[in-house]
């Protein structure tokens, strides 16, 4: 391997511009369940940036906004010049037709929301093998009214004249539906033919290429350095901890601190894994009282959240200079943290992010201006299915590649409001209940998170004939395949009623649990 690769991460083959959807990152999963590399960028980006990444191929993303808004999103035009095969999506395609001299109206009989059967008018490239009249899903008030020069329609539905377009010598296409959500019933079947028949690309982003590429990377940047691993035992440190493993060895130190958020027997469970069972070393720091001292009072998550986060660091900061010294701190940082923490679309005049920040994650908002460490963070491109692919190649037993996603502030942010260690013993009870009845159902590998959360409220009840004021525990039940969007879990009632049941006879404080049925979006999986 050439001493350029080594230094250089991969480029992507096909780049996303962003325009404020919520389905742009999303896009860049689905490419990547092709095999192909792809990631999301700023709709600013510039010429000579795309240049430098030479991508295969262009996706513009939809967006909230009409294209002839006042301050509405735009890319430079050039980027229809390059030679670049470009697929814009929704107002990608709208942004698309007016720049290069066509019409966008307002929809002429109604906007177009949800299913709706397309109409294939002329055989193309991106719609091969797309069936007629199959269910596309649409989401627009804007319609194309007039096409740019030497672009034709290839289908349409019944409220919408242009539902795909192309210009088949410039390689530029659009359609007006959304091919990346599952409800488009060939969307995966666009998606496909526009990644290999139009752009060419090859299906080289596996798990193996990823570990040829990124082992290297990490000895190149890290050198003879040491490494200091903050290890939570879920599924994105403990990946991350056999990834550097394998590529620095003894360089690494892992270390966990129980800041008092984990759940029931969850410390020892790490403890004994790694020690016992891989022979990792892991370093131990009890620093509960610590994490309670700091959040006292504190109730907005947020604060909750980079609060954590900064203790974290200064644990690590204070516990490295016993054991280190270190120059590197390792992070199972992954592509939607990054994502929902900052996302990519910047207003250009204004330098505020376009795209709304849902919440700031501890690894990737938190962290202290004066920070000692230098960041090491081979995982921050990959979306969660591709870092269990990750484990999984690396030999990381099914215990951990299937547990639940956790989140690092642990339940601190599953408990809305003040923190304090009665609630967290609470709630520690009633979540053991939650996940234990779950894998007695057998439902544990067919839900993506089971969880329970504390409210700060406390509500009327009557146990043993007396009046009881306690608090309410929340079940939620998620299924989803990388956390960007997800569905409640239709659970049968007789287990609905096995954990409440057991929850209100068996934990203290507790006398009424109430089931979440909200999706991802409008809500989000945790709470805060």
């Amino acid at each position: 391997m050439s001493q350029k690769s080594l230094k250089k991460e991969r480029d992507p083959s096909i780049i996303i511009l962003d325009f404020g959807s919520q389905y742009s990152e999303l896009i860049a999963r689905r490419i990547r369940e092709t095999n192909v590399f792809s990631l999301v960028v700023s709709n600013q980006i510039s010429i000579e940036a795309i240049n430098e990444i030479t991508p295969k191929g262009i996706i513009l993303s939809g967006g909230p906004n009409s294209v002839y808004d006042e301050n509405a999103p735009k890319c430079d035009e050039k980027i229809f010049n390059l030679g670049i095969p470009i697929l814009g999506i929704c107002y990608g395609m709208q942004l698309m037709v007016k720049e290069l001299g066509g019409t966008v109206k307002p929809a002429i009989r109604k906007a177009e929301y949800g299913r709706a059967p397309i109409s294939i008018d002329i055989e193309s490239d991106l719609l091969s093998k797309v069936k007629d009249q199959s269910i596309m899903w649409m989401s627009h008030g804007d319609s194309i009214a007039f096409l740019p020069d030497g672009f034709q329609k290839i289908a349409h539905t019944e409220n919408t004249l242009h539902a795909a377009i192309s210009h088949k010598q410039r390689k530029l296409f659009g359609v007006q539906f959304h091919p990346e959500v599952i409800h488009s019933e060939f969307g995966m079947t666009v998606i496909k033919n526009f990644v290999y028949s139009v752009c060419n690309c090859e299906a080289d982003w596996t798990t193996e290429t990823f570990l040829d590429e990124t082992i290297p990377i990490i000895k190149n940047q890290v050198r003879d350095k040491k490494v200091l691993l903050a290890l939570s035992g879920g599924v994105d440190s403990s990946t991350l901890a056999f990834l550097l493993n394998k590529a620095i060895g003894k360089q690494l130190t892992c270390m966990f601190i129980d800041q008092g958020f984990m759940r029931k027997n969850e410390p020892e469970f790490l403890m004994d894994f790694f020690d016992k069972k891989f022979q990792i070393k892991v370093e131990y720091v009890n620093a509960r009282e610590r994490f309670i001292r700091k959040l006292k009072g504190i109730t907005d998550p947020e604060e909750k959240r980079k609060i954590i986060g900064r203790e974290f660091i200064r644990v690590f900061e204070e516990e490295s200079n016993r054991l280190g010294p270190f120059q590197y701190l390792a992070q199972g940082t992954l592509y939607p943290d990054v994502i929902e923490s900052a996302g990519t679309n910047v207003d250009p005049k204004t330098g505020e992010r376009i795209a709304v920040k849902i919440k700031s994650h501890h690894n990737v908002g938190g962290l202290p201006k004066d920070l000692q460490f230098k960041l090491v963070e081979p995982l921050r491109k990959l979306f969660k299915d591709e870092v269990r692919k990750v484990g999984t190649a690396l030999g990381l037993p099914d215990e951990i590649i299937k547990r639940h996603p956790f989140p690092g502030p642990g339940l601190a942010i599953r408990i809305l409001g003040e923190v304090t260690d009665e609630k967290l013993n609470c709630l520690r009870d009633a979540d053991l209940i939650v996940r234990d009845e779950i894998k007695n159902a057998g439902l544990y590998d067919n839900i993506w998170q089971a969880f329970a959360v504390l409210l700060p409220v406390k509500t009327v009840g009557v146990m043993g004939d007396k009046r009881t004021y306690s608090w309410p525990i929340v079940l939620r039940c998620v299924s989803s395949e990388d956390g960007m969007t997800a569905d409640w879990s239709k659970i049968p009632f007789e287990i609905l009623e096995r954990i409440s049941n057991r929850i209100v006879n068996e934990v203290v404080q507790v006398n009424r649990v109430v089931y979440d049925i909200t999706s991802k979006p409008p809500g989000t999986i945790e709470w805060e």
